[in-house]
Parts: structure tokens; C-alpha cells; sequence
């Protein structure tokens, strides 16, 4: 009787270890390849770069504009040495609702020219942010564009990347 029992439970433990090592068996030996994720590019609204080499220029005259077109525009480096920026922020203006352009071209020290602009409708705090060096002859030249499409402009100097005062 004891006889019987053993096999009986090792007939059984031998079915378990045969279906274990079938199950084992059956799995795919590599794990099939997925596709690559794609990514879809984020969109920015307010800035445009295109990248040009020309040779560096000296800072030119500047426009006021009109009483009824005036905005106020800020423009600096952001300071930082890993990611050198120079930024325009836009501050509002009497014209803000009629202005529907405004063109901002830094011509870094290295010759590359980067582009951007902001475009109606215009809200203070709005900004461009643009790629520069931690030079100190990054020029930057700002147009607004007027309601008749004239393009005047309004700031052309350097921009250093850090001034201490």
C-alpha cells in the first residue's frame, strides 16, 4: 500500500515537472521587437530661428516710432554659460493692439545670424529667446513692423553676455 501511494505521488510530481518544463518550452526565445516610439515636434509659436555665417557689423541709427505705434521692448543675455541666450521681452505699448509684428536678429560674435519674432496678437511678458555666445560683440537689431508694414527699427547694439553694475 505504501508502495502504491509513492507512486501515485511520484506519477504525480513527475506530470507536474513535465508540464512545467513544456510550459518553459513553449515561450518564443526572443521577445519580439517593438517598434521605435516616434515623437512628434513640439511647435513654438513665437519664435522662428534660421541660421546664416555673415561678417560682423558695427551697430547702426535706430527709429522712434510713432506716439500712436510705441511698445516697449527689454533686451539682455540671459547671463548663463552652459546655454547662452540673449532674450527680448515685450512690456506693452499704446500700440500693442495695432503693432502685428516684431523682428528680432542677433548676429553673434562667431557670425552666425539666428531670427525670430513675435506676431499679433501681443501680450506683456511675451518673449524670444535666441542663441548667442558669452562674447561680448553680440549684436542685436529689433523691427516693428506698423500697421502699413513699414519695418522701423528700434534697438541695434551689443549685447554682452555679462555686464556687472
Amino acid at each position: 500500500m505504501f508502495c502504491m501511494k509513492l507512486r501515485s505521488y511520484l506519477g504525480g510530481i513527475m506530470l507536474l515537472v513535465v508540464l512545467l518544463l513544456a510550459a518553459g518550452c513553449s515561450q518564443p526565445a526572443t521577445p519580439p521587437a517593438t517598434p521605435p516610439p516616434t515623437t512628434v515636434p513640439a511647435t513654438v509659436t513665437t519664435t522662428a530661428v534660421a541660421t546664416t555665417t555673415v561678417a560682423l557689423s558695427t551697430p547702426g541709427p535706430t527709429q522712434t516710432l510713432p506716439g500712436s505705434y510705441a511698445v516697449s521692448v527689454q533686451v539682455q543675455s540671459n547671463g548663463k554659460a552652459i546655454d547662452p541666450e540673449i532674450v527680448l521681452t515685450f512690456n506693452g505699448g499704446v500700440g500693442m493692439d495695432v503693432i502685428p509684428e516684431i523682428d528680432m536678429q542677433v548676429t553673434r560674435s562667431d557670425g552666425v545670424v539666428e531670427n525670430g519674432n513675435l506676431t499679433y496678437p501681443l501680450t506683456v511678458g511675451q518673449t524670444i529667446s535666441l542663441p548667442s555666445t558669452t562674447g561680448n560683440t553680440d549684436r542685436v537689431e529689433v523691427w516693428v513692423v506698423s500697421p502699413q508694414g513699414d519695418r522701423i527699427k528700434i534697438i541695434d547694439q551689443y549685447v554682452p553676455f555679462r555686464s556687472y553694475h
